[in-house]
């Protein structure tokens, strides 16, 4: 396939995200979305350059604000919207929600809302592959708060010391909930600036940019492939919401939200396929492609039977109930 190709996919890709978000947040305000959400708008590039360098047999770990990592590793948001509104056919039938999405068919192995506790599990899943001989990688996508948790260090120097093939990404936008991570840590780059003291190479990209993530996570997943141990990337980037649902984000600079919302990824994307002679109709067309899948996903997911009362117990042990440990 071409580049222009290649990136009309990612273009498309980070088009129904950024509208599976805010399906997401209107639906939120007219009651429809139960619990929280925390949603990823501003981070598409870091999720869908990230997914299209890697296997569809790779292992993904990822945070609370999750969406757009299931969305990239092949979840569909109409599954997606239904668990948000618990419904049965919601990706976990409705007993996750935002914070818990998993979509195991893609390896994108959990959402978590405990911070940083993702991160050792990526490192185990990355030694499970160099114990069965195989040559999968492991990525634990996390935010820049994160980095002041002691299971990042602690993954990061298990990693290291073992040499396993797993990436660690941080999607650093700036903010830890409400505090800047910059009024609180004393490095300059909180994920890049701790890997040298693990011997872990890193780099510090622009995140907004999808064509950038993806050659990067490509060089670092064919290194880890190669025997030749973890890296961290810490992905420059910004979220469109505030933290949560109830967060106005009233904090940020104005003159920053602006500067951001400049260099919105989708925008980013944009322009480079009109720099490789995509047609602006040609945009739209797929604009229009994802404005109807999506439409169509919220319609499905609103007539959805609601989550079965029965299947609360169910997924939570690997035999089906937990009957045996009593």
């Amino acid at each position: 396939m071409s580049e222009a190709s290649d990136l009309l996919d990612m273009y498309e890709q980070m088009a129904i995200i950024r509208r599976t978000e805010k399906a997401a947040y209107d639906m939120f305000l007219a009651g429809l979305v139960k619990g929280t959400t925390h949603l990823a708008s501003g981070h598409e590039a870091v999720a869908v350059g990230a997914s299209f360098a890697l296997r569809p047999d790779d292992y993904v770990f990822a945070t609370y604000r999750g969406h757009h990592h299931a969305i990239a590793r092949g979840a569909s948001p109409e599954a997606c919207i239904a668990e948000l509104m618990q419904k049965a056919t919601g990706l976990c039938k409705g007993k996750g929600g935002s914070m818990h999405l998993t979509y195991a068919a893609g390896n994108m192995l959990g959402s978590y809302a405990i911070i940083g506790s993702h991160l050792p599990m990526a490192v185990g899943a990355a030694w499970s592959a160099r114990l069965r001989g195989t040559d999968q990688v492991a990525v634990a996508f996390f935010g820049d708060g994160a980095t002041n948790i002691g299971a990042f260090h602690e993954a990061l120097n298990m990693a290291a010391i073992w040499k396993l093939p797993v990436l660690f990404i941080c999607e650093n936008n700036l903010y830890m909930e409400y505090t800047p991570i910059a009024a609180v840590t004393a490095a300059d780059h909180p994920a890049a600036d701790r890997a040298p003291a693990n011997r872990i190479p890193a780099q510090v990209i622009d995140g907004n940019d999808a064509v950038v993530v993806r050659e990067t996570v490509a060089t670092a997943a064919a290194r880890a492939r190669a025997g030749e141990g973890p890296t961290v990337i810490e992905c420059e980037t910004y979220r469109h919401y505030g933290h949560s649902r109830t967060d106005p984000a009233k904090y940020r600079p104005a003159e920053e939200v602006e500067r951001w919302l400049k260099h919105d990824p989708i925008d980013v994307a944009r322009a480079r396929l009109e720099a490789l002679g995509v047609t602006p109709d040609a945009i739209k067309v797929v604009d229009a492609r994802a404005d109807a899948l999506v439409a169509a996903a919220i319609e499905a997911a609103k007539n959805a039977p609601p989550a079965d009362v029965n299947e609360a117990f169910t997924d939570v042990w690997a035999d089906g109930g937990s009957a045996w440990r009593t």
